[in-house]
């Protein structure tokens, strides 16, 4: 794994840490490459039960590393104009349809792909010291990394333009209000907190929660009919399940359930 980017498997939780916190963890190429195979790894390792994303630093991630595309824009790169494609585009379909829960420890500002990214994620655990800035706008640019469909969906259509189209910072004060925070918490108990969060889903019923997940994606555009038959099928899927199977058990002998994940 590359400097820029460490990651832990301690009990079940994958902790994956942008570390460039001299930068507030910009997204450099370094990064996002190393960012698409962590969470592609994460998300077919069975050991991992639950994952948290943080950043090093004052920051949790501002987005796109400015100097280095404007370098290679003068250079007549093409990669900049692919990175949408290449980078942010896995990075937020894996945060999204990871097959567990992952939590945003988010310890400072999040801005563009950064703040896009902690939309992409289950939870958000957040820094009372923290701000979200989704400045696309203000580099000419539109929205990427997913937030046109998360944002929406997290805070409604008409927050979601005020952020976008303003594209200034909110407290996370203002973040809580309107919706996009799980939990405000002091600065030095973030990643702390959020780890506590994800070991207690990674003692839960982890085939069940991927298949919640899928349910809720697949529902936010289906039909109600499709959403129904969709329903049966991950419940047929679920309730074939050893983790089903003692729950229930456990339930009758008014014992405490023992998950596996399997």
């Amino acid at each position: 794994m590359a400097d820029v980017l460490l990651l832990d498997r301690t009990d079940g939780v994958a902790t994956l840490t942008m570390n460039r916190p001299e930068s507030m963890n910009s997204l450099s190429t370094e990064l996002k490459d190393a960012l698409v195979q962590a969470l592609a790894d994460v998300g077919t390792d069975d050991s991992v039960r639950a994952v948290v994303l943080t950043g090093s630093g004052r920051g949790f991630c501002v987005g796109q590393d400015l100097g280095e595309h404007i370098q290679l824009l003068q250079a007549g790169d093409p990669a900049p104009l692919s990175t949408v494609s290449e980078h942010y585009n896995p990075i937020a379909l894996s945060l999204a349809q990871m097959p567990k829960p992952v939590i945003a420890a988010v310890n400072g500002t999040a801005a563009g792909a950064g703040a896009s990214f902690s939309f992409a994620c289950d939870f958000r655990i957040v820094s009372q010291e923290a701000k979200f800035l989704l400045a696309f706008a203000n580099v000419g640019l539109s929205l990427d990394s997913g937030a046109s469909w998360t944002l929406s969906r997290l805070i409604g259509a008409g927050r979601a333009l005020e952020l976008s189209l303003l594209a200034r910072p909110i407290t996370a004060e203002t973040a809580q209000q309107y919706g996009l925070v799980t939990q405000l918490v002091p600065a030095d108990q973030v990643l702390a907190t959020a780890q506590q969060l994800a070991a207690q889903l990674a003692a839960g019923p982890t085939v069940a929660y991927a298949a919640i997940k899928k349910a809720i994606h697949y529902g936010a555009t289906a039909t109600f009919e499709q959403a129904l038959d969709n329903e049966a099928v991950l419940q047929a899927a679920a309730g074939a399940t050893e983790d089903h199977r003692n729950a229930v058990a456990a339930f009758v002998n008014k014992e405490k359930p023992v998950f596996l994940g399997r």
